[in-house]
């Protein structure tokens, strides 16, 4: 395939009538680019109509192979289901991968009561797409973004009080029971699954619609351009409703490279120097509260010590108090809360969440119910897999609510002294 053409070879024009009932409706659109012929098909990600239109498309239609909206990680967890069995708790730890996993957790539970209520699996055309080319020996693309970088770009995109609705609105998807509204489902039907899985969404402001739903729509784009098929050759791309302008746009008029394309669209956005800035001038306070408060005496200095001691390990034993966590986790809580503050690579719930899956080990069967029991609140506390997260939280929460106290408190103690 050739990609150093300035001016693509490419046509958008509405797909033919249909050659059955089940696709007769469904929107397609077919683009002709670089030689290879496209097909896209635009589905609802809660219909048995678009599962059945997959199948009878892939039955109906020769194609050399067969594109889906899913990352690497969501095809995993769609066609290997026991793979969450699997999870090494303490790989995840050390990655520092524990809100990522516990986000994956909460769309998951919020995709389950929306299978409960609709009686459809969320992607259930998905994996008609994938067990209909499995039965005709045609190969599988995965050309969505991975989710954990689609989430941390849309996290990074957002200031703070943003950052915290979106928490909100994934903590409230695993504790709500109430039907998903009508108007939800709608936008479901029309929209993007990830889009979805979050209330706040619902407005698509231009920042969260960016990250999203555009990034993601040329990132697919540059993944078939760059899927290796040949001129000559038939690729059908199934894909949400809300993807298909976007993706049919950008891959017939999208010039730049597309394997630039799709690194620059996986790189991380650096962090925002104020969180470094901020944390920097906390441990300059506190080192230099400690060495003012030691020129004015050893007791001086030992009261400054032991208020910090006290606000961040009570703090963080609370946290881990509250997660319900082994008392050895609570004794490591109240050790290191004075310590990871001054360490940026380290929290006390790291620490603390490690101690509580050595001590209480999660069995085969919390692994296997992980799923059902993050659906409910009293489940994160019951299932010693998801109780890991909870005390990685909670213990980091206490700690932070600690410290912050003790500024609050040290600037009126140093006043008073002053």
């Amino acid at each position: 395939m050739n990609h150093d053409s300035n001016t693509p070879a490419s046509e958008a024009t509405p797909a033919a009538p249909a050659v059955s009932d089940a696709i007769a409706g469904q929107p397609l659109v077919e683009i002709e680019r670089d030689g290879v012929h496209y097909i896209l098909l635009g589905t609802a990600h809660v219909s048995q109509a678009s599962a059945d239109a997959v199948r009878a498309l892939i039955s109906d239609r020769p194609f050399d192979a067969v594109a889906v909206e899913l990352c690497e990680t969501r095809h995993r967890a769609m066609t290997t289901p026991e793979a969450m069995s699997k999870l090494d708790i303490f790989q995840v730890i050390r990655d520092g991968k524990i809100g990522l996993v516990a986000a994956n957790l909460a769309l998951s539970a919020y995709q389950r009561r929306l299978a409960e209520q609709l009686g459809v699996e969320p992607g259930a055309e998905m994996r008609a797409a994938i067990d209909a080319s499995a039965e005709k020996s045609l190969p599988v693309w995965c050309i969505d973004r991975d989710i954990g970088i689609t989430l941390k770009r849309t996290y990074a995109a957002v200031g703070f009080w943003r950052r915290m609705t979106l928490m909100s609105g994934l903590a409230m998807s695993l504790i709500v029971k109430d039907e998903v509204d009508a108007e939800e489902i709608e936008r479901l039907k029309e929209g993007d699954i990830l889009e979805s899985s979050f209330h706040e969404f619902a407005s698509r402001d231009e920042t969260l619609y960016a990250a999203l739903i555009d990034e993601r729509d040329r990132y697919m784009a540059a993944r078939l351009r760059d899927g290796g098929a040949t001129p000559g050759q038939r690729v059908l791309a199934v894909v949400g409703a809300g993807h298909l302008a976007g993706l049919a746009k950008y891959l017939a008029e999208e010039t730049r490279d597309p394997t630039s394309e799709t690194i620059a669209l996986r790189q991380l956005p650096p962090p925002k120097p104020w969180g470094t800035w901020i944390g920097i001038a906390l441990t300059v306070f506190l080192l230099g509260g400690f060495a003012w408060s030691l020129s004015q005496g050893v007791d001086v200095a030992a009261q400054f010590a032991l208020r910090w001691i006290l606000f961040t390990g009570i703090g963080g034993a609370i946290g881990c108090l509250l997660a319900g966590g082994h008392p050895l986790s609570i004794l490591t809580a109240i050790v290191v809360s004075p310590i990871t503050p001054l360490h940026p690579a380290l929290s006390s719930g790291m620490v603390s969440a490690w101690v509580e899956a050595w001590f209480r080990r999660p069995k085969v069967a919390d692994f296997a119910d992980l799923r059902d029991d993050v659906g409910s609140l009293g489940g994160w506390w019951r299932n010693r897999v998801a109780r890991v997260f909870i005390n990685f939280f909670l213990t980091n929460l206490g700690t932070a609510a600690g410290a912050a106290a003790f500024y609050v408190g040290s600037w009126s103690f140093l006043k008073k002294l002053l």
